[in-house]
């Protein structure tokens, strides 16, 4: 699964780093959410449709397609 996060949309509230820091970081820079991984381990999926789910601004999006 690929993972991105819309820097548009983000807006730094961290419940996607908080759910799964072996995916998502907040940038100390920004402050805002980043993906640190090129491909979601399978043993995450469930966490980051949680994270996407719970995401307030809907920032995060999810593709079964690694090309994407």
């Amino acid at each position: 699964m690929k993972v991105d996060v819309d820097d548009e949309l983000c807006a730094g509230h961290g419940v996607c780093a908080g759910l799964c820091p072996d995916v998502f970081t907040i940038d100390d820079d920004e402050g805002f959410a980043r993906v640190v991984v090129d491909l979601v381990p399978p043993e995450h999926f469930v966490v980051v449709r949680q994270a996407a789910e719970r995401c307030p601004a809907r920032a995060i999006t999810m593709s079964d397609d690694p090309g994407r």
